[in-house]
């Protein structure tokens, strides 16, 4: 086997389901989705460097909640892959974080992607970008997607991927909250006051068209998320930044994903920023950020590996 010299650098992307469908809880514990996920400019960054000392280090906004020991989701990652490609994991990850713990928008499993990258380029283990996807698939739900970014429909737990026709690039005004919100929270409670529609939920049909014509307009009508009544639960402030938001203007505003972050969609780069400037001077945001979307998956962003000798 060749041997990798010293680190490589890979960045994914955060993501808001523009619409997210759930069904009702199957007897497996999951239910059912039906998901158009758009890949957004807010990344994380992974660097995996060789080390006889495997471990994680993070750093960036709220670092201080990421946890570094084998629950981490991108040492699961390298464990994952080493395991498949006979390796062993000794690697050294540090994660600079760019997107919201816990903030519905996929922050862990673009950790997990962008270690699978990683972990593949500085290994040598030459896998196939299907064969990393079944990987991504086993560490979670919204991995896959973090893999291929764009736009895309999910199905199943939302790993089974298909690309979306859209066209136009998307400006998005993110009201973030400090305190995030668990995902099987969400999903208890949604159980408890909605309950999901029996068999396999679709993707709405109005978005689907709104994103194949590249209207924004249509395309902020037709935003829907159905955890977002859970959410809203579970944080009831939220309100607060849904219509501070929607007051500014907003073609379209929802709760991303399990939340809490709010996605508000705007009509170009310069009335996001607008956007956020009011969710800032209200105060009903602990950090408001600006992304676009769509952009691609988990990529390659700085390498000093090099490959010697033969095993």
């Amino acid at each position: 086997m060749s041997r990798s010299l010293p680190a490589v650098c890979v960045r994914a992307p955060a993501k808001i389901n523009l619409g997210l469908a759930v069904g009702r809880r199957q007897a497996d514990g999951y239910h059912p989705l039906a998901t158009v996920f758009q890949a957004v400019s807010l990344y994380e960054e992974v660097t995996a460097t060789p080390s006889d000392e495997p471990g994680l280090t993070v750093s960036g906004p709220q670092a201080e909640r990421v946890p570094t020991d084998s629950s981490n989701l991108a040492l699961r990652a390298a464990h994952l892959l080493a395991e498949a490609a006979g390796v062993e994991p000794e690697v050294h990850l540090h994660l600079a974080k760019g997107v919201p713990v816990a903030g519905g928008m996929a922050g862990g499993s673009a950790d997990a992607a962008a270690a699978l990258v990683a972990c593949d380029a500085l290994w040598g283990t030459g896998m196939s970008r299907d064969q990393l996807l079944e990987l991504g698939a086993e560490l979670g739900s919204d991995v896959p997607f973090a893999l291929v970014g764009q736009t895309a429909v999910g199905r199943g737990r939302g790993h089974l991927l298909s690309p979306a026709m859209s066209r136009g690039e998307y400006h998005w005004a993110l009201g973030i909250q400090e305190q995030g919100l668990s995902t099987p929270q969400v999903y208890r409670t949604f159980d408890e006051i909605l309950g999901g529609v029996d068999g396999e939920p679709e993707p709405d049909r109005a978005l689907m068209q709104a994103l194949r014509s590249g209207d924004p307009e249509a395309v902020g009508a037709a935003l829907v998320n159905d955890l977002q009544p859970a959410a809203l639960e579970l944080a009831p402030h939220l309100v607060e930044t849904l219509v501070v938001a929607e007051e500014a203007g907003a073609l379209g505003v929802l709760v991303s994903g399990s939340g809490p972050t709010v996605a508000a969609l705007a009509r170009s780069q310069q009335h996001a920023t607008t956007v956020a400037a009011a969710m800032t001077a209200a105060g009903v945001a602990d950090d408001v950020r600006c992304a676009a979307g769509p952009v691609g998956g988990a990529r390659l962003v700085g390498s000093s590996v090099a490959h010697e000798g033969k095993g």
